[in-house]
């Protein structure tokens, strides 16, 4: 198995604009013209029409997949006049745009600016120096996804300025110390699973004064909350301390929130749009977290009983800041913007002996960190693949099938919620699954659990049997078996 250190360059990566305009692709072909049979394969290239628009569209072909999961190669052009013409990124976002709109009879009105917002993230990328800070092969993995997800339009989409991202961008390599706040025992708000799970919120520091809790937070979240009144009245009295940046410092994760020291994972509030999505924890993400902690232990013990090279990470505490507002009750903006989740760190779960690597990175479809496959399996060999393979679906299918059949429970195992712990010979030996924000219940399997907790937190985290299943199967085997079997082959 080749070493899983940093990638020392960037090599044989596509440019923004092709990533923009095949990611595009892909989405169209999954979408529209594929389930509408205006697609073929045909001399190393597909075309791909869009009816509504008018428009043909042709791209080379690397490699053609039986899933759909084609590999394109170099611009994209359409038909115009009998000849073919390149076509920019900005126009087939427009086709594409059109073409939906003409579909379904609404107009996105945010949909180009979001595609562009994912391009300057995609050059961002680029530009960055090109290796993690980091010499450890787990959180290269996490930081290696330059390009995002393959079948969403606008996967690097983020609200700001992606050159003030880049202190705090998992693709940028970012490490940095949390933003330290003091605040008085009866201003916090926390709950969790057991007392001790929040002592990775209360690291020793010595300028912590008495009568205080310490509150970490993400620095840029900070800077965009310390002009809220409520929190300007509450330093200027004191109740809340500035700290500055302290404790030791957190790598940026795949998800960009969550961020991680070795030991434990925190995920954070951001406001800030990252694809379709405002990244914060909503009150009854805080508690639900939590809740299903608690709830899901005597399911989790089962689990990993039956299946011993699968773990899932709890999330067993949350902390928050309680200022209150006009009407007494906390003020929502600030209970939400600073509450962080500690999720369990790889320690207390990882198999001795193993590697953790991000899932999504060892599906990437180009080698941008030796989490890849091809850089994980080193020197093509059909039957080691096949072993690879056999060993990957063995640890990954049961207990996410075992989990929804026998105890009503739906993981979301999609490429980013799933570590792939390799052995020394680059074998899977384990996988770990996480972020319990997309796990949920089914009613028939949990009707007490669901029923002793507020209807605000219960709701959430309910799913019917066929939303459920219509879930796992797309997070399990569209988004995931598929993707890493295209990688593979």
């Amino acid at each position: 198995m080749p070493s899983l250190t940093p990638t020392p360059a960037r090599t044989a990566l596509p440019t923004a604009d092709e990533v923009v305009a095949h990611t595009l692709l892909n989405c169209l072909l999954r979408e529209v013209s594929g389930p509408e049979h205006q697609s073929v394969v045909a001399g190393g290239t597909l075309l791909l029409r869009l009816p509504r628009r008018g428009v043909l569209l042709r791209v080379a072909l690397r490699r053609t997949s039986l899933l759909g999961a084609h590999r394109f190669a170099g611009p994209v052009h359409e038909q115009r006049d009998g000849e073919w013409a390149e076509v920019d990124w900005q126009r087939l976002a427009a086709y594409t745009h059109d073409e939906l709109s003409l579909r379904t009879g609404v107009r996105n009105e945010e949909f180009l600016e979001q595609v562009a917002s994912s391009h300057e993230s995609v050059t961002s990328a680029l530009t960055a120096p090109g290796a993690s800070a980091t010499a450890d092969a787990y959180l290269v993995s996490e930081q290696s996804l330059l390009f995002g997800h393959r079948f969403h339009p606008t996967p690097k989409a983020r609200t700001g300025d992606p050159r003030a991202w880049s202190a705090y961008a998992p693709e940028a390599g970012a490490v940095f110390p949390l933003r330290h706040l003091a605040v008085r025992d009866e201003l916090i708000a926390e709950e969790a699973a057991e007392p001790s799970a929040v002592a990775p919120l209360d690291r020793p520091r010595a300028d912590l004064p008495d009568g205080y809790r310490l509150l970490p937070a993400h620095p840029w979240q900070y800077e965009t909350l310390r002009d809220h009144p409520a929190l300007r009245a509450a330093l200027a009295r004191g109740d809340v301390l500035d700290l500055g940046p302290g404790g030791r410092p957190f790598a940026a994760t795949a998800s960009v929130r969550t961020l991680y020291d070795g030991e434990t994972f925190l995920k954070f509030s951001l406001n800030v749009r990252i694809t379709n999505c405002l990244r914060k924890n909503s009150s009854y993400e805080l508690s639900g977290a939590v809740a299903l902690t608690r709830a899901l232990a005597p399911a989790l013990a089962d689990l990993a009983h039956r299946f011993p090279g699968s773990a899932v990470l709890r999330e067993p505490a949350y902390r928050t800041l309680a200022l209150p507002g006009p009407d007494g009750t906390p003020d929502q903006a600030l209970f939400e913007g600073f509450g962080v989740i500690v999720r369990e760190g790889l320690p207390a779960r990882l198999a001795p002996g193993t590697t953790p690597l991000l899932a999504a990175a060892v599906a990437d479809e180009y080698p941008s960190s030796d989490a890849q496959i091809s850089r994980l399996l080193g020197t093509p060999d059909a039957r080691a693949a096949l072993d690879w393979w056999s060993a990957y679906l063995d640890l990954l299918i049961p207990p996410v099938l075992a989990a929804y059949f026998d105890h009503g429970l739906v993981l979301e195992p999609h490429l980013q919620n799933v570590l792939v712990c390799v052995d020394r010979d680059g074998l899977p030996a384990q996988v770990l699954f996480r972020d319990l924000e997309g796990t949920k219940l089914l009613p028939e399997h949990h009707a007490a659990t669901l029923a002793a907790l507020p209807p605000e937190v219960a709701g959430p985290m309910t799913y019917d049997a066929r939303r459920g299943w219509d879930r796992v199967v797309y997070c399990l085997l569209v988004n995931h078996v598929a993707e890493l079997l295209a990688a593979l082959a």
